[in-house]
């Protein structure tokens, strides 16, 4: 029995939602329809009562100053037995305290009291009646006035009839029966069809995303030529397709290119083996044997530099703390004393990132290689903080022949060669620059080629950690 209440309040659950709406149209289109239809009921029911409240009003003055016109004649002992209703009262009849009938219009001649009830006080009193003795159908809006006479008190009972706020009542209530209903259906139907025009480009959008696959990114959805949140959505939509082309003309270029530089140390690693084979002199075998080990070392650095590239693509989060990287440039610089140009630095101290310490000694790394494979004689690393802002500038510069300015941006591009003869025999793969501006991309920052007298000048700006 415990479980009755329970079960049946989610067997209701399921039947309204059952019957929920399924589109945003047909949502649209019943919340303004009930919000319509309960504004029209309170509308409807507040004119027709305050037109009733009205009428009663009228009615009710024209019965009190015709009772009180009629009381004071009363009490002037100048009253006449058969007096004449004024304009707006339909009936006068004044009672004494006894019940005796003083005075009546015409059309209650020789009627008994209007009420049995006899007043002990002086006073108004005012009210409807439904009075069976005029033959009215119609309510009579009743003002009673009890006044004080040389012989008595008396009370003069006036009355108007209430037929016209029945009338209009029923005229009114009639109206609104017809004219509510239309107007709600009229509201039912504009708000569907203004929904439906609404929304007409949003399933123009939906249908035109459901037939795009990973082979027809190059389609794009319609803009509605309306300024409005749909035409942002669709541009939005265009804009998130441009990403996803182009980071699949990325990624198929990446694995073109991947496949590409890996073939070359493959290459030449089976040869090399081959001709071990071939040539079994114990002679050739060191130098045959040291080839393939700095081939295998080409092919573990670019398998690194692969699967580095691959996280990042991935955006996957890697540790992050704070790091003094004036320290880690000194220990990376340090350890790199067996470089053919000496590296100079100039660091400021505290100069704290946050970040991860295996990623900053990567870039820090693949930027001295870079100055170090066209240097002449000079390679420095400067490290300070900008004034004025919360960050850290990193500049790698050397005295090589520098970077024209319509590379610039091309250099960053993965396995781009300036000089692609050098670069491979120095063992270059053209992922090193990329790899350092994917690091400070991804820690807040960016890395670009900046101006210089002479040489190439890189720039590194990462933030500073937060006090």
């Amino acid at each position: 029995m415990a479980d009755r209440g329970p079960g049946r309040r989610e067997r209701l659950t399921r039947l309204l939602l059952r019957f929920r709406p399924g589109s945003v149209r047909a949502r649209a289109t019943l919340g303004a329809s009930v919000v319509v239809a309960i504004a029209l009921g309170i509308a409807s029911f507040a004119l027709v009562t305050l037109l009733d409240l009205n009428l009663i009003q009228n009615a009710e003055a024209a019965a009190e100053q015709q009772a009180v016109s009629v009381s004071q004649l009363a009490a002037e002992e100048r009253l006449d037995p058969l007096p004449p209703p004024a304009h707006g009262a339909d009936f006068i009849q004044v009672v004494d305290s006894t019940g005796r009938v003083l005075a009546a219009s015409p059309n209650l001649a020789g009627r008994p009291p209007v009420s049995p009830y006899r007043p002990m006080v002086v006073g108004i009193v005012r009210g409807t009646w439904d009075l069976s003795p005029l033959h009215d159908e119609h309510r009579q809006q009743v003002v009673r006035v009890t006044t004080r006479t040389p012989t008595g008190l008396v009370t003069v009972y006036a009355g108007t009839s209430l037929r016209d706020a029945d009338a209009a009542d029923t005229t009114t209530t009639a109206t609104l029966l017809v004219g509510v209903p239309l107007l709600l259906l009229t509201v039912i139907l504009v708000t569907w069809w203004v929904t439906g025009r609404a929304l007409r480009p949003v399933e123009a959008i939906r249908a035109e995303v459901a037939e795009i696959s990973d082979r027809d990114l190059h389609r794009r959805v319609p803009v509605p030529r309306s300024r409005d949140e749909i035409a942002r959505l669709a541009a939005t939509m265009n804009a998130t397709l441009d990403r996803l082309e182009a980071s699949g003309v990325r990624q198929r270029q990446f694995i073109a290119d991947a496949s590409h530089e890996l073939r070359s140390p493959i290459t030449v690693l089976r040869t090399q083996l081959e001709v071990a084979l071939a040539h079994p002199d114990p002679a050739l075998w060191q130098e045959l044997v040291s080839g393939a080990l700095e081939d295998t070392a080409r092919l573990e650095d670019l398998a690194s530099d692969l699967l580095l590239l691959a996280r990042m693509d991935a955006a996957e989060p890697a540790s992050a703390t704070s790091v003094d990287l004036a320290d880690l440039a000194a220990e990376t610089v340090a350890a790199r004393r067996a470089d053919r140009v000496p590296v100079r630095i100039r660091a400021a101290t505290d100069v704290t990132v946050i970040g991860n310490p295996l990623w900053l000694a990567r870039l820090i790394t693949n930027l001295l290689d870079n100055a170090q494979r066209y240097a002449i004689s000079q390679v420095e690393l400067s490290l300070q903080v900008e004034p004025g802002t919360r960050t850290a500038v990193l500049e790698i510069s050397d005295d090589g022949p520098g970077i024209p300015p319509a590379d610039r941006e091309r250099v960053f591009e993965r396995f781009t060669r300036l000089d692609d003869a050098r670069s491979r025999d120095e063992g270059g793969a053209g992922l090193g620059l990329a790899i350092a501006q994917d690091i400070a991309t991804h820690l807040g920052g960016g890395l670009v080629v900046a101006d210089s007298d002479h040489g190439a000048r890189l720039v590194a700006r990462l933030p500073l950690a937060k006090d």
